[in-house]
């Protein structure tokens, strides 16, 4: 019989070693528990490394940190994905001021390997959170108050390359991919009307460089990258430079390597 290998992350100790006992009891899985990101991003490493690699990920959407230790992924869901990129959204990473350090997993793990499947475990139904789960490579969005049987249905979904989610969070969600895609399209649109130059320095702006570190990179003065960032913003019809950060992240548009080479890949960055 083959079996499935199950990783649950949580940080609720209790209820993560409570699922991983609930699930051992089946015959065909094998289950194991990490009470953070970190962790179980060690536990799917040692997983390849011992020849015995996880099948699906089960990930609480409010994981946070344990101990202190932040939650670090590597290429994680860029902040626009995390958020729902849509306007007035919050800062990076978070949807109305709650950690989505979840969500922010789920990426990473689709980054580092991208053959194991994952599924967002959710104290309440959230469409623009699911929508973000799946636009970050989850498989499905179940919630914590579902059945044993429900949950186990999802798990042998998903390794067939089926998405689950809740009938009732269908419509909704469809509503905010396409939402996004909207933003996304006039994003572009936005970014084209910009000159190489404005390019440029929006580039540098995406990497995190201020005005001065710019002007040095671009062999341009300070005041004159100044007038060029004032007209991006202009032109994108922003008002900040976090607010161009993102719809640029939302366009595609990358950001400018320590070599001075532009990254731009599938519409991420790099």
């Amino acid at each position: 019989m083959a079996r499935i290998r199950v990783l649950v992350v949580d940080d609720h100790r209790i209820f993560a070693e409570s699922l991983a006992a609930a699930l051992a009891a089946e015959q065909d899985v094998d289950v194991a528990a990490a009470g953070s990101g970190p962790a179980a991003l060690r536990c799917l490493e040692r997983g390849v490394a011992e020849g015995r690699r996880f099948d699906v990920l089960l990930i609480d959407a409010d994981l946070g940190s344990l101990n202190g230790e932040p939650i670090h992924v590597p290429q994680a869901v860029p902040a626009e994905a995390a958020h729902g990129g849509g306007p007035g959204a919050g800062p990076p990473g978070r949807v109305n001021g709650r950690s989505q350090d979840g969500i922010a997993l789920v990426g990473g793990v689709r980054t580092a390997q991208p053959g194991v499947r994952t599924v967002v475990l959710a104290e309440r139904d959230d469409p623009r959170r699911a929508a973000a789960a799946l636009q970050a490579g989850a498989s499905g969005w179940v919630a914590k108050d579902c059945s044993l049987v429900r949950l186990l249905a999802v798990i042998r979904g998903v390794l067939r390359d089926e998405t689950h989610l809740p009938p009732a969070l269908l419509t909704g969600v469809l509503r905010e991919l396409t939402a996004a895609r909207k933003h996304r399209t006039e994003s572009e649109r936005l970014v084209e009307s910009l000159t190489p130059r404005e390019r440029e320095v929006l580039r540098c702006m995406v990497a995190g460089l201020g005005r001065k570190a710019v002007a040095e990179r671009l062999f341009l003065s300070p005041h004159t990258v100044r007038t060029h960032m004032q007209n991006v913003l202009g032109k994108l019809g922003v008002h900040s430079t976090l607010a161009a950060v993102a719809l640029a992240r939302r366009a595609g548009v990358g950001p400018v390597d320590l070599a001075g080479e532009i990254v731009e890949r599938g519409g991420q960055l790099a």
